[in-house]
């Protein structure tokens, strides 16, 4: 064979492999984050390392349309599974792996919040507020969250109230990721506004994020910071402002996220990196690999490189995840961290909940510094989930 015609050959192949890898970038919409996840770079914290674990669960009782016998075994094996799983941990202070319950308002049962407020008044979490709308109106959204925090709050003890204001205060999860009318079909929420609606109910963050490979994933990743709402067109929170030590709230909403990036440890067809996308569950299960991606994220606030947040999720009532969530690939995520991460010279481990992470997040934008523990409530204290309360 001609050397010519090897060359023309080994350049068809290297085409051929390039348009396949532009094809799997867009399949799983890619294009949209993989830029300014190249671009970003960690800074290198000096000296100790907090690190802040904060695992997030669409807590769904009634997925896949199940029967209130399959619901009530949902929850009931989380509370019996979890108390063993998370009383076997402890972080530096003390404490219990946290889990915050993102509730969906359309599956309310009170027997089900019921056995999850008595969870976290033990001490294993919180509860906070998910929502799955479709073609949604402003004044039913007003209407359903508000309805919905005043139920948390009056019969479950759930939600706190602020200090300054008396306003019940909340974390959200939008259902099928589509916060701020996301979606690029328009499907799943409706509302272009939902920011400003959020902030207006009372939200003080939302733990979303990432989406990948959702079209809802936003262009910016591994990032705290404050988004503002053009009322105008959807997916306003695709940028923002950093929140960082020493700045000011700016823009309607705080955006919590979790780590994304590339897997490079599970390849498909050993060539191509997965999507690193901090989801738990028994196909992606949370390995050692996985956490030390994780923290080398170093999803920070700006000034504060020491203080690392991470935020992981699941959809924690699906059966064929509950092993992996409940079992041996959770007690060995949770051994990693405490053995890795809580030395207590390079690293000091802090499971937190989602409320706990935001006032975190606000006592270093306020410029505190040192141990990130003593400002658990630094801004929302805790809820009492001692039973109906008046709201």
């Amino acid at each position: 064979m001609m050397p010519g015609t090897l060359t023309l050959i080994a350049l068809l192949l290297v085409a051929c492999a390039l348009l396949a890898l532009a094809a799997a970038i867009r399949a799983r919409n890619m294009q949209i984050w993989l830029g300014s996840y190249l671009r970003r770079r960690a800074p290198a914290p000096q000296g100790k390392v907090h690190v802040m674990f904060c695992f997030v669960d669409h807590f769904e009782p009634a997925w896949g349309k199940a029967d209130l016998t399959t619901q009530r075994q949902r929850v009931d094996r989380w509370c019996l599974d979890y108390r063993t799983l998370a009383s076997a941990h402890r972080d530096a202070d003390g404490h219990p792996p946290q889990h915050t319950f993102f509730y969906p308002e359309e599956e309310y049962l009170e027997e089900h919040l019921e056995k999850i407020a008595s969870l976290c008044a033990e001490g294993y979490g919180e509860i906070e507020v998910h929502l799955h709308h479709d073609n949604d109106t402003e004044d039913n959204f007003r209407a359903t969250i508000s309805r919905f925090n005043d139920v948390l709050h009056a019969r479950h003890g759930a939600l706190p109230r602020d200090p300054q204001s008396g306003r019940l205060r909340f974390g959200f999860i939008h259902g099928n990721w589509c916060l701020d009318n996301s979606r690029a079909d328009g499907r799943w929420c409706g509302i272009n506004n939902e920011l400003v609606l959020l902030r207006e109910l009372g939200c003080y963050a939302d733990f979303t994020l990432p989406s990948a490979p959702s079209d809802t994933q936003t262009s910016t990743v591994n990032a705290i910071y404050y988004a503002t709402d053009d009322p105008a067109r959807p997916k306003s929170h695709d940028t923002g402002v950093p929140v960082r030590v020493g700045g000011q709230p700016s823009g309607d909403l705080m955006i919590v996220q979790g780590p994304l990036g590339l897997n490079w440890h599970d390849r498909r067809f050993g060539i191509i990196p997965r999507i690193e996308n901090a989801d738990v569950r028994r196909a992606c299960p949370p390995t050692p690999s996985r956490v030390d991606a994780w923290v080398r994220t170093g999803i920070h606030v700006e000034g504060r490189p020491e203080w690392v947040f991470i935020k992981v999720h699941t959809h924690g009532t699906q059966e064929r995840d509950m092993d992996t969530l409940l079992g041996a690939p959770a007690h060995a995520m949770f051994e990693h961290l405490e053995r890795t991460y809580n030395d207590g010279h390079r690293h000091v481990l802090h499971y937190v909940t989602a409320r706990e992470m935001y006032n975190i997040i606000k006592a270093a934008e306020a410029g505190k510094d040192g141990d990130p523990n003593q400002w658990r409530d630094y801004e929302l204290p805790p809820p009492s989930y001692g039973g109906a309360l008046s709201s």
